[in-house]
């Protein structure tokens, strides 16, 4: 593409977008290793979760906001769709699909670089962006990991939509340690 195309192919417009994605998964490395390195490992862990879940209150209280405007009610079934979406088509990762009733994104592009620089205890609390802004969206529902890429060490997240309890909800919402709302991050559990 030169600057004087005015369109770029699909291959071109995913490229794009996975440089974005491959900064933004440096960004998230490089706030969270200042983080831990400045008030060690205990604190600044919770300093990151602390910034991934008001991350996620605002991505979900945006996805929230947008279904509502098309007259839709927060249900799982609305998250994400028409003005709502709020994730990349392209570039984000390799492919998003269902396989054996598990719906699976391979490679995604951020795990693929906390994998290159070897840092994916690190760049696995991102993934608690999925639980916080299901929880902001609507603190029913859960959005969490039965298997996830920088954990696992594996090349696809398979996620679960689980409804919440209580006590999820009151620990999430009451500034309690929320991480055991997804295990499989927390513990990276095979």
């Amino acid at each position: 593409m030169n600057d004087n195309d005015q369109y770029i192919t699909r291959e071109e417009a995913a490229y794009e977008v996975e440089l974005a994605c491959r900064r933004l998964g440096m960004l998230h490395i490089a706030y969270a290793k200042m983080l831990v390195k400045k008030f060690g490992k205990e604190q600044g862990t919770k300093l990151v979760l602390e910034a991934i879940k008001n991350y996620g209150e605002l991505v979900g209280e945006q996805t929230k906001k947008a279904v509502l405007s098309e007259g839709l009610t927060a249900d799982p079934e609305n998250f994400g769709n028409g003005k709502s979406r709020s994730l990349p088509k392209l570039g984000l990762c390799e492919s998003v699909d269902e396989h054996d009733g598990e719906l699976r994104v391979k490679n995604c592009t951020m795990a693929k670089v906390w994998r290159e620089l070897d840092e994916e205890d690190l760049g696995g609390l991102y993934c608690y962006i999925d639980t916080a802004k299901y929880m902001y969206y609507n603190p029913q529902y859960k959005l969490t990991h039965a298997k996830a890429m920088p954990c696992h060490k594996t090349d696809y997240c398979v996620f679960e939509l689980k409804q919440t309890t209580e006590k999820e909800r009151d620990d999430f919402f009451n500034g309690k340690d929320w991480r055991y709302l997804d295990k499989k991050i927390m513990r990276g559990d095979k």
